[in-house]
């Protein structure tokens, strides 16, 4: 099958269903699908729409271990086209000189990571999973019910039609229904910002460099894109950004070099603005009865450091390992112990990541005198300790802990 279907009548048995069926969702199916494994991907919108110019504008930053896994998936020759490599990242807080300089060369050959457009990422891992036999796709489809039992999970889709699977994996973003049909609580925290994304134009080469600047009112990044471009990724109180929203482009972007100086020369908007809240929103648990958080269903955390989707990434990759054994231990993929296996490895990186994004956007959002001095005084630190500088570009590499296979190399 592989390809968009429409719902049928017809119950429907598989090795795992997948709720969601957006970035997170289709990399799990495409690791699956490729090891042999029959799935299910239920998305409440129809495909064609999800890779439509005007759905969203946003960027992902691809760590070095992401990169390896969409490699495994044999994904990335489609991606690499469109995929800048970052070479170099400056961070500091605006109208401070100090600030920390991350270089690729300090810790070897390749780039600390890439910047791609989330369109061109959906086009890939679409193609892949319609190529791949074992995966249907059951879209548009909603899950309206869902039952738990001791050998699989019944989902009741909103047409009446059902899906039996030995687990579900729900990849289906932060303010996730299917949690809630679960059971699982969570935790949120309203930043009360929200995100501005857009493409820029500017008359200098950025030379790969990467660059976030930390405003009372909210991080401002930029981040290289193939040619004379830039994605810039703008967190601002919601009132400001409301004002923000009311200019034409012109206006836009003389507000946006005025933030962010001269370094590229002159600026101007491509495209269209795009604008998301920021919420941080946390499950109470990983795992239920048949059933796995992946991704932002799991923890959807600030975008203050690029890190969203290599999280995700990581809980995909760790996901398919465990299924994947299972399986080919003829062992069920679903049953208490390989869901405990799956949230041990991934509880960790999860709670270290949300705490780590979620400190760095309360300390640098607030104009407090002696917390700037603190924040300058560890930025300049940082500066001066290679090793530390080195240990930091590894982890935001996606290249420390206890990573699956497929991220290893």
């Amino acid at each position: 099958m592989g390809k968009e279907q429409a719902v049928t009548r017809e119950p429907l048995g598989v090795d795992l269903a997948i709720a969601g069926g957006g970035l997170t969702g289709l990399a799990l199916a495409a690791a699956l699908g490729r090891a042999g494994a029959e799935l299910a991907v239920i998305e409440q919108a129809p495909l064609a729409s999800l890779v439509e110019p005007e759905h969203d504008g946003r960027v992902t930053a691809v760590a070095r271990g992401s990169q390896r896994f969409l490699a495994s998936l044999g994904v990335w020759p489609a991606i690499a086209p469109d995929a800048e490599p970052i070479l170099e990242i400056l961070v500091g807080e605006a109208g401070s000189p100090l600030g920390v300089r991350y270089d690729h060369r300090e810790v070897g050959r390749e780039p600390l990571g890439w910047i791609v457009p989330n369109r061109t990422l959906r086009l890939a891992l679409q193609t892949a999973v319609a190529e791949l036999p074992a995966v249907t796709v059951l879209a548009p489809a909603r899950i309206a019910a869902l039952e738990p039992g001791p050998f699989a999970i019944r989902l009741g889709l909103e047409d009446g039609s059902a899906v039996e699977a030995r687990l579900l994996a729900v990849c289906e973003g932060r303010l996730s229904p299917t949690r809630e049909l679960l059971g699982i609580a969570d935790r949120r925290f309203d930043y009360r910002e929200l995100a501005i994304v857009c493409t820029l134009r500017h008359e200098r080469p950025h030379h790969g460099r990467a660059v976030e600047r930390f405003f009372p009112d909210g991080p401002f990044a930029v981040l290289p894109m193939p040619g004379r471009r830039s994605s810039i990724v703008w967190a601002l109180e919601a009132g400001k950004a409301a004002a923000m929203r009311a200019l034409d482009d012109r206006a836009f972007a003389a507000e946006v070099q005025e933030r962010f100086g001269d370094l590229l020369g002159g600026i101007e908007l491509e495209g269209q603005r795009f604008y998301f809240p920021l919420l941080l929103v946390e499950a109470e648990r990983l795992v239920s009865e048949r059933a796995a958080l992946v991704g932002d269903a799991a923890r959807g955390i600030h975008p203050i450091a690029g890190q969203g989707w290599n999280l995700a990434l990581r809980d995909v990759a760790a996901l398919a390992e465990v299924v994947e054994e299972r399986l080919r231990l003829g062992l069920d993929p679903g049953d208490a112990a390989a869901l405990e296996r799956y949230a041990a490895w991934r509880r960790f990186d999860g709670l270290a990541l949300v705490s780590i994004c979620h400190g760095i956007e309360r300390l640098f959002s607030n104009d407090i005198e002696p917390l700037r001095l603190l924040r300058n005084l560890g930025l300049a630190l940082v500066e001066r300790l290679p090793p530390a500088k080195r240990f930091f570009m590894r982890h935001a590499m996606g290249l420390l802990g206890e990573l699956p296979r497929s991220m290893r190399g």
